[in-house]
């Protein structure tokens, strides 16, 4: 990928809003300081990695820009017996407090199902395989409690870290898909503002009123930047044979759309 797609990934990371400010749901969110980015000359990163691993390396470099922290560790696997158990994300010193921070780097997609009344419970992934819910207790349950285990004391004691003098917080960054035509949506305690497009299904693709539109299906490496004009846009009709493969398949893809007046809208379309 050429620089400039690195450099829309680190812009489209830093304008993801967290899923919720401050604290909820008994975790805290981790707080970026403001980055100026006109001086941030971005490392490649690996584009063969999953995305999420390539959000790790944006934050990480990230951080490493800021004169507020210090990178301790990053991706420290925990073994028990030769068997990976966990693993941890980031520890960071704060350099004005001079106290040690672990933080769980989290970057999901996730659609808003409104049939199910409860805010945490609505949001998915658009295979419907990925459920907010389930990390979060994952994160409160076994990611923060891995480092007081003795396996994760023992990984950090190698490292001179002392595990029990640790804060753990997460950056959890979102962005969010209300059904298509839907006008509000009540989500708090979760932040409003990471809602940035819309999912339908195909059958509702597959009508006039997409007809006259264009159409990108990005690279799952593509999902995390703004749409932008310069891609090789589709017509509905070439879309509906991409997209009818995509649902054999089960899976959901992105979708950008082009509208005649230059508006640029981004989508899933879901299979289920």
């Amino acid at each position: 990928m050429p620089n400039n797609h690195l450099q829309k990934q680190v812009l489209g990371f830093l304008s993801t809003p967290p899923l919720w400010k401050r604290s909820q749901f008994s975790i805290e969110q981790f707080e970026l300081p403001e980055i100026n980015v006109s001086d941030l000359t971005p490392r490649p990163i690996p584009q063969n990695i999953r995305l999420g691993h390539q959000m790790e390396h944006i934050f990480k470099q990230v951080l490493n820009h800021t004169a507020r922290y210090q990178v301790l560790v990053h991706n420290i696997p925990v073994k028990k017996e030769n068997r990976t158990i966990g693993e941890i994300d980031f520890i960071l010193k704060d350099l004005q407090s001079s106290k040690n921070i672990h933080v769980e780097l989290t970057y999901k997609f996730y659609i808003i199902d409104p049939e199910i009344s409860e805010p945490v419970h609505q949001l998915m992934g658009p295979n419907k395989r990925d459920m907010f819910f389930t990390k979060m207790e994952k994160m409160k349950n076994h990611q923060f409690p891995l480092l007081h285990s003795h396996e994760g004391a023992q990984a950090l004691r190698e490292l001179n870290i002392v595990p029990h003098d640790i804060q753990h917080q997460t950056c959890f960054k979102a962005q969010l898909f209300k059904r298509y035509g839907s006008v509000n949506h009540h989500i708090r305690p979760l932040n409003k503002a990471c809602i940035c497009g819309f999912w339908l299904r195909f059958d509702t693709f597959n009508s006039t009123a997409f007809q006259s539109y264009r159409f990108y299906i990005p690279y799952k490496s593509e999902w995390v930047i703004a749409p932008h004009e310069e891609v090789p846009w589709m017509s509905h009709f070439d879309t509906l044979m991409e997209l009818n493969i995509r649902m054999l398949k089960e899976n959901a893809p992105m979708v950008w759309m082009k509208k005649k007046n230059a508006t640029l809208e981004k989508f899933f379309v879901v299979w289920w």
